[in-house]
């Protein structure tokens, strides 16, 4: 048994090209893609995985989430297997990198190991995780989430989307509903290869981030209740304004991100006033807010001075107001035995690397709860993801891939 040796290597352009024919399935129309989960790309976008896994010689299972497994055998018929992977659904105005570099990458691994006749102790496993981004059906990490025990699963399908579709009847109409329990397989750890989706690395010309912690998150929607009324007849002291409201405690989470750094953000994402109308004071006004941290201190201490705040502001503009959590998950700290093994990949290729939290959330953040787990960034170019014109280069893919390569097969251990 021995760890693999500089000079094993992912082949870099098979890599490449396997990226630029996925992204020709759910195209987007600015370079990129919309392969939403649970559409006809998704099940297109699968079907192709599915194809290239038969080819590499892996058996494929499928979960009553519709996560998939795609797995090499390994020598020994007791050793728990090693998991790979991310996941192939986008945002609506998507990139082609996002998630797909990391099943990729996994299945990148499994073609190089049998072009070099490699044998592992412990099977390796490429997965590709059902509803990360969460665009159409929140909440994001939905099955990774239910495989965690964080999300029950009859819960998880009766997620709706905007046109009221159910996750559980669009699972079953594209044909990717699985019988395989969710959360019944055992891992003997978990790597997910991601693009950072922030500026990081770039600005510090590192190829490699290596990801030690990930940020905890509340999402909180705000809810106020006002009067309508006309702007132009309604003097200013008497007015109800839910606008101003929402004005007032938007500036307030950006003052309470600031007086918690370092290492803490929040900013108001969605948000809309009622009715909307150019000469109506508005007297609704519902809008989300999100709070980030590594630091589980400062996240709470973020969300419990928030809701004083708001509720003082409300007073005074003699508002009604609701605060409900929408979303919330407390830091991640990622194994350290799997990140040393990230970290020593990097070190036994060459390439520079430094320690990173991860700004977004990752199916990796719930596996952490029930596996040892680690991820990999590479750098994106200007720090942009959520967009068609997220960008990598073939160096940077080539780069994650390699490092993903030996902690993988490091950990799964090579039998000579």
């Amino acid at each position: 048994m021995a760890a693999p040796g500089e000079n094993l290597r992912i082949n870099g352009e098979r890599l490449w090209d396997s990226l630029m024919e996925m992204a020709k399935i759910g195209p987007g129309v600015a370079g990129g893609n919309n392969r939403q989960t649970l559409t006809d790309a998704d099940a297109e976008g699968r079907a192709l995985f599915k194809r290239w896994c038969d080819e590499a010689g892996l058996t494929t299972g499928v979960d009553a989430m519709g996560t998939m497994f795609a797995r090499r055998e390994g020598t020994d018929p007791d050793a728990l297997p090693v998991y790979v992977g991310s996941h192939l659904d986008t945002q609506p105005t998507g990139g082609r990198y996002d998630g797909v570099l990391g099943v990729l990458g996994g299945l990148e691994i499994i073609r190089t190991l049998n072009d070099l006749g490699i044998r592992t102790k412990h099977p390796i496993v490429v997965t590709n995780w059902t509803n990360e981004e969460g665009t159409r059906f929140a909440p994001a990490m939905l099955a990774s989430g239910v495989f965690a025990g964080e999300h029950a699963l009859d819960w998880a399908y009766d997620r709706k989307d905007a046109d009221g579709k159910s996750f559980g009847a669009e699972l079953e109409r594209i044909g990717w509903k699985g019988e395989e329990a969710v959360g019944d397989r055992r891992m003997h750890a978990f790597f997910e290869l991601h693009i950072e989706q922030g500026p990081i690395l770039e600005a510090e010309g590192k190829d490699i981030g290596v990801v030690t912690h990930g940020q905890g998150l509340w999402w909180l929607e705000v809810r106020l209740t006002g009067k309508d009324a006309h702007t132009g007849s309604t003097p200013m002291n008497m007015r109800v304004n839910a606008g101003l409201g929402m004005a007032r405690i938007t500036e307030a989470v950006h003052r309470i991100a600031m007086d918690h750094q370092a290492n803490a953000v929040g900013a108001v994402g969605q948000a809309n006033v009622y009715p909307n109308s150019r000469n109506v004071i508005p007297g609704r006004a519902v809008f989300t807010i999100d709070f980030r941290s590594p630091d589980l201190a400062k996240l709470t201490s973020m969300r419990e001075r928030l809701e004083k705040e708001a509720a003082d502001i409300a007073a005074e503009l003699g508002l009604g107001i609701e605060i409900e959590p929408t979303g919330h998950f407390d830091p991640v700290e990622f194994d350290a035995g799997c990140v040393s093994a990230v970290r020593s990949a990097a070190d036994r290729l060459g390439y520079s690397h430094m320690d990173i939290v991860s700004g977004a959330g990752h199916d990796a953040c719930w596996i952490n709860r029930v596996a040892p787990t680690a991820m990999i960034f590479c750098p994106c170019v200007d720090g942009l993801s959520h967009n068609e014109a997220e960008e990598i280069s073939p160096e940077w893919a080539r780069a994650g891939a390699d490092v993903l390569f030996h902690a993988v097969v490091d950990t799964a251990v090579i039998v000579e």
